[in-house]
């Protein structure tokens, strides 16, 4: 057997060089590079092998958190066919990646994870920045990333990474199982030489199938569908990442049945289809909660159903409901006691696509679902529309002065505060890829990490990202990176001086705005409800690299969205806005936020009370 004599840390590199996906005939290079921090547990082995091999390019970054999310954003805008590697150091640097490595998994999308570890010879113990346990000796904080990975291991040896790379490899790729993959690598194994196989350095395709349900359960789906009087679809992410949207214009123009999106499958079909009833849930339109109370048969496509998708489990009131759950992910596929038709999103419409020939359903039905899709695009048209009064603008002025401006294949990302719930309802999608929302952890600080990610996988897109105030503080720190590399993004930064959605949430459950406002803490209540705090939230963007501009209304606003279109560099447009909204919740958009059962505030007793008689809807599906 022929073998190469590298460093693990080379070893690693070239064979992450040489990782290919492949899904109806196309190729896709499966790692566009490696984000990094480098420090004492990283920079002599995966940093050497880096510098040594510019053809596998480096990206550095300013946060461990912000380059997973970079990475998963990436990876998300690829459907799942390409991502990055992220290195850090041991310590900090690693438990850094974890509040980004739990929102890749629960997003269903795969990241690789390389931090740096303890020494696996333990002669030095305690090293700088180790964990010690009284119990065990074979424990440091990478431990922490087992139960957010997929695929996690700690090379010890170099022989190991001969086997562990093509299991991890085996996850990454894996529709029904892809996610977080954990790869620990001990600072001192990293340098240290082995005699590789060359066979491990060989180019590798994986092949992405489209698997397919058994006959039977098929033919079950197709009898359930036909028998249904008010069936509905819930589609999910999966819809998108199958590359199935076609396929399900084709499907509902066919057979006539509405649609309803979750966060990540908003853009299954566009804004304006008729048989598109728009965001379902807690965030969801009056046509989608009306039909989704009412609906006999839902059939879920590639959706997990979150607590938002199924308003807490009580948007479903047909107490004969019954679904029909099209995922690549069997845990997924069971849910709701659901009839599981586990495969590919894009074939199984296709095959029922053919197999219902013939149906569809009532006219009258289908006519009032075309009627809340007109009907709701007029207040959308309403929310878009400014005051023309003194004042601030609100938040839905903003979001359709931009959503006006944009191009269709422009790309909108968001991931936290009160932007989801109003850009759920309102975004007019035009575009498949065009509405980025992490929204399965809904992780503060993810908007401008993840824009970066998403402009290195399409870099010919306008990436819009919109963030609060609150997002922003939590992390900006990736508009350098960004300035560094050339990608520009256009950040709509959004300031309503503190959490505006915790904050009307707060308000909702009787607590006023407690906590959630940046203000001063006032001497005589002792509560931070003194004077606005003076942070400068657009100078400290220009400190970064960017070029700002304030805008003070709406017709600035969109002036401001011109010149940052022509500029060649990131561009933060500075903008203040009042904390109401001008939409609200529709039909039965109901979240599940216990409220206290008792309370010396007689605000908080009147919303328990209520909160009492909302539960009562809630439901198993058993």
């Amino acid at each position: 057997m022929k073998t190469r004599k590298l460093t693990v840390a080379q070893a690693l590199i070239t064979f992450l060089k040489k990782q290919y996906t492949e899904r109806d005939g196309v190729e896709h290079e499966l790692f566009a590079g490696c984000f990094g921090i480098f420090g004492h547990g990283n920079i002599s082995g995966i940093g050497q092998a880096l510098y040594q091999d510019p053809s596998f390019k480096y990206y550095q970054s300013r946060n461990e958190q912000a380059m997973v999310h970079a990475a998963a954003a990436y990876a998300k805008m690829k459907n799942r066919l390409s991502t990055f590697a992220c290195t850090s150091s041991i310590g900090p640097g690693a438990t850094n990646m974890l509040t980004a490595a739990a929102g890749a998994t629960i997003n269903r999308v795969p990241v690789l994870l390389l931090p740096g570890d303890i020494f696996a010879k333990r002669n030095v113990d305690p090293v700088l920045q180790q964990l010690e346990a009284s119990y065990s000796q074979d424990i440091s904080v990478n431990d922490c990333f087992k139960p957010i990975s997929k695929y996690w291991d700690r090379i010890n040896r170099p022989e190991q990474l001969i086997t562990s790379l093509p299991a991890a490899m085996r996850v990454l790729t894996s529709p029904a199982e892809t996610g977080t993959v954990t790869l620990a690598l001990p600072q001192d194994v990293q340098p240290e030489a082995f005699d590789f196989p060359e066979e491990l350095f060989r180019k590798r395709v994986w092949h992405i199938p489209r698997s397919r349900p058994g006959k039977s359960v098929m033919q079950t789906a197709v009898e359930m569908i036909k028998k249904a009087k008010k069936p509905m679809i819930i589609s999910g992410g999966g819809t998108i990442y199958s590359e199935a949207t076609d396929a399900l214009q084709i499907f509902v123009n066919q057979t006539g049945i509405p649609v309803g999106e979750t966060f990540a499958g908003k853009g299954a079909l566009p804004y304006n289809d008729p048989h598109n009833l728009g965001g379902t849930g807690a965030t969801g339109t009056e046509g989608a909660n009306y039909i989704s109370e009412r609906a006999d048969v839902i059939i879920g496509i590639g959706t997990r159903y979150s607590d938002f998708t199924t308003a807490s489990k009580s948007a479903f009131q047909n107490e004969n409901v019954r679904f029909i759950n099209i995922n690549v992910t069997e845990f997924d596929a069971h849910k709701h006691s659901g009839l599981a038709v586990t495969g590919d999103a894009k074939v199984i419409l296709e095959e029922l696509t053919e197999a219902l020939k013939g149906y569809r359903v009532d006219a009258a039905y289908e006519e009032k679902v075309k009627a809340f899709n007109k009907s709701w695009d007029e207040k959308v048209e309403f929310a878009y529309t400014p005051d023309q009064k003194d004042g601030l603008p609100s938040q839905s002025e903003v979001v359709g002065a931009l959503n006006n401006f944009s191009n269709p294949e422009d790309v909108l990302l968001n991931a936290s505060g009160s932007l989801p719930g109003d850009i759920h309802k309102l975004w007019r999608t035009r575009n498949p890829k065009g509405f980025h929302h992490e929204y399965g952890y809904s992780c503060m600080g993810y908007e401008i990490a993840g824009g970066l990610g998403a402009k290195m996988a399409c870099s010919d897109r306008e990436i819009y990202v919109m963030i609060g105030d609150g997002g922003y503080l939590m992390m900006s720190s990736e508009i350098v990176t960004s300035v560094q590399e050339g990608f520009k993004l256009i950040i709509i930064l959004i300031n309503n001086k503190g959490y505006g959605s915790i904050g009307g949430l707060s308000q909702s459950i009787g607590q006023g705005r407690f906590g959630t406002e940046y203000k001063y803490r006032d001497e005589n209540s002792e509560q931070l409800d003194g004077g606005d705090l003076p942070v400068d939230l657009a100078a400290n963007a220009a400190s970064l690299g960017a070029e700002v501009i304030s805008a003070t209304d709406i017709g600035s606003f969109t002036e401001a969205l011109k010149v940052a279109k022509a500029n060649t560099k990131t561009t933060v447009i500075y903008i203040e806005t009042v904390p109401e909204r001008k939409i609200a919740g529709y039909g039965w958009a109901w979240w599940d936020v216990p409220i206290a059962e008792v309370s010396e505030v007689d605000e908080v007793n009147k919303a328990s009370d209520t909160y009492k008689e909302n539960k009562k809807k809630q439901r198993y599906f058993l």
